[in-house]
């Protein structure tokens, strides 16, 4: 399991099937969560929050958000999702594949705007309020595909691409080219070393591996990765790592020392300590309630 499976866990509504690459997800914090890590993946996301506040950050820059507002996420973008204080959130996560929207062949819409935005040589506006001009149509266009996967009747892959098609129109609108304060090279690195953590948080990752995966000194390393993360790297893959047994002690009956080592750590009182930091709980006490 890797921090998006971790996300779609939270599914609460039925979708379609393996060729349409489509999928709404019902997530609450600090009910399912408290944090989503920093991560990024190859599909397009949007996360419309529906009640309270919370913090979501896209490519190192953070948004506080709150009912209403829309965050567009471009596949390969660095996000996380964190509790604001003391406040819940719910939202709702919508992911997809921008080639669901995308001829074969090719056309305009697939050249000039869809693949574009897929390799980030265009990208949206990061957050829309109600204050943004895009506003009433985007929220019109969530509003209408949630109700068409209520019930999720036959053709309604017809309906909920007509959506998304007119939502693309009026994200359009404030389509600029890659910003130019962005630093490309530090953005690869990290997502580098973040798909690393993924694919192998189970495993001893060490300072020095993480240092020698975005090629710098270990002591340029960890001042880097605390300065665009805002956390130490050890926090960080302490973090995301008790995120993973977290979901494991709710989906699973295996032993709390099973899924502590499942997770990476080889010392279970290093485990209880760290997860109760977390969740102010045991992991005994996190599964029982």
């Amino acid at each position: 399991m890797n921090i998006t499976e971790y996300e779609r866990s939270q599914e609460t509504k039925p979708h379609g099937h393996d060729n349409f690459p489509f999928n709404i997800y019902l997530c609450s914090i600090p009910l399912d969560f408290t944090v989503v890590p920093t991560h990024w993946h190859n599909d397009m996301e949007i996360i419309y929050i529906k009640k309270g506040t919370g913090t979501i950050t896209v490519d190192l820059l953070p948004y506080q958000v709150s009912k209403g507002d829309i965050i567009v996420v471009p596949p390969g973008q660095l996000h996380s999702i964190e509790q604001f204080s003391n406040c819940s959130m719910e939202y709702e996560n919508i992911i997809f594949k921008l080639s669901m929207l995308m001829a074969p062949q090719g056309d305009i819409c697939t050249e000039e705007y869809f693949q574009p935005m897929k390799h980030g040589k265009i990208l949206p506006d990061t957050l829309y309020t109600q204050n943004s001009p895009q506003y009433p149509e985007l929220c019109r266009c969530l509003d209408s595909i949630d109700c068409i996967c209520q019930d999720f009747l036959p053709g309604c892959q017809l309906a909920i691409k007509g959506q998304l098609f007119s939502f693309f129109y009026e994200l359009s609108k404030s389509f600029h080219k890659e910003s130019s304060h962005r630093n490309n090279k530090s953005l690869d690195r990290l997502k580098g070393l973040l798909k690393h953590v993924e694919t192998n948080y189970r495993e001893k990752i060490s300072i020095a591996d993480a240092a020698r995966i975005c090629g710098f000194s270990q002591s340029h390393f960890m001042k880097f990765f605390k300065a665009s993360i805002g956390v130490s790297f050890t926090d960080y893959l302490n973090d995301y790592r008790i995120t993973m047994a977290s979901r494991l002690l709710t989906s699973s009956s295996d032993t709390v020392v099973n899924i502590a080592a499942e997770t990476g750590f080889e010392n279970l009182s290093y485990f209880n300590r760290v997860f109760k930091r977390k969740y102010q709980c045991t992991p005994t006490e996190f599964r029982r309630k």
